[in-house]
């Protein structure tokens, strides 16, 4: 699973439209000549670090103090995108669904995700989720500590997400 993440992340970064071009770095070949570089390959970009402002989470989808940080844009052909999402101690989603299903990957500190109808689940650092197409669920941190994923989505007609009513104090406490 890690591999294939890996791999849509390297794809989609290559296609992301506010990435810089980075011209090759000479490198010689065996016989002393300069060596091809798969940085002239046409379209191949990197997008740097910080290169893209974060976004604060808005509060008809979120609940609690949330931050986004873009990493690539859907583009053609693959049509995904992903940021990391860092949410403060008791902030999440409102109930939501992806047209296209997503990919949570926690990298810091412990969440909580449900979907409707089941338990809530703790979600800890290392744990990948995957969310099908047109599921109802929402995530988040637990109540005593922040937590930050890498969420992948697919974008259908210009959409990641279809947002829904927020998730109460009471449905987040149990």
């Amino acid at each position: 699973m890690r591999s294939i993440l890996t791999s849509l992340l390297v794809l989609s970064l290559a296609g992301e439209a506010s990435a810089q071009t980075v011209p090759p770095a000479p490198v010689a070949a065996a016989n002393g000549a300069p060596a091809a570089s798969a940085l002239a390959a046409p379209g191949f970009k990197i997008a740097r670090a910080g290169t893209q402002a974060p976004v604060k989470g808005a509060a008809e989808t979120f609940t609690g103090s949330v931050r986004l940080d873009p990493l690539f844009q859907a583009r053609e052909p693959m049509n995904i995108s992903g940021s990391y999402v860092t949410f403060e101690p008791g902030a999440r989603t409102a109930w939501h669904s992806h047209p296209l299903g997503q990919i949570l990957v926690v990298t810091a500190g412990t969440g909580l995700i449900q979907v409707e109808g089941g338990p809530i689940e703790e979600i800890h650092v290392g744990d990948v989720v995957s969310i099908p197409a047109g599921l109802k669920h929402w995530h988040g941190a637990a109540p005593g500590t922040p937590m930050t994923h890498l969420a992948i989505q697919g974008v259908a007609n210009g959409k990641a997400a279809q947002w829904m009513e927020k998730v109460s104090d009471e449905q987040y406490r149990h």
